[in-house]
């Protein structure tokens, strides 16, 4: 295919967005890095959490509520690192499930409290032992000497 003769002698602008960005995006990206890591570690906690019904996330959800008094939505989502419409949408499996219960709050009954309810409390109790062996491991793949740094800085980031 011959070129115009009105195309001859025009520079083609530099692509604004080369392949090797990507590669750079690839290599340097810390929020990747975190992504994949988290997608990694709550699939092996998933997979084996799986004989009790649970996902890691249902886990950590129903180990927030294991408190003396009932939990309230905002400061469960601001635990967890949730918007209070994902925090709903992930209570209401358990819920339905009779692991949670949901509660008027005394002081106002338009706001509501969450309560881990004694088959909650059971189904955790019959995952914790599941749960930390695959801390321990966790923490092997870090090394144990940099386990609580490690945290210390995802809590930083977090």
């Amino acid at each position: 295919m011959s070129k115009r003769p009105s195309d001859q002698g025009r520079r083609q602008a530099p692509d604004p967005l080369p392949y090797a960005v990507t590669h750079e995006v690839r290599d340097r990206c810390v929020c990747l890095f975190l992504q994949r890591a988290a997608r990694a570690a709550a699939r092996r906690f998933d997979e084996a959490l799986r004989p009790h019904g649970l996902t890691n996330g249902q886990f950590s959800l129903l180990m927030a509520l294991n408190r003396d008094e009932p939990a309230g939505l905002g400061s469960l989502a601001a635990l967890l690192a949730m918007d209070r419409t994902t925090l709903t949408a992930n209570l209401k499996p358990l819920e339905r499930r009779g692991l949670v219960r949901s509660l008027a709050d005394p002081a106002d009954a338009r706001r509501r409290r969450l309560r881990l309810t004694p088959a909650g409390r059971r189904l955790l109790v019959s995952a914790l032992p599941i749960w930390q062996r695959m801390e321990e491991a966790e923490e092997q793949m870090v090394g144990l000497a940099e386990a609580p740094g490690f945290r210390a800085l995802l809590a930083r980031l977090a």
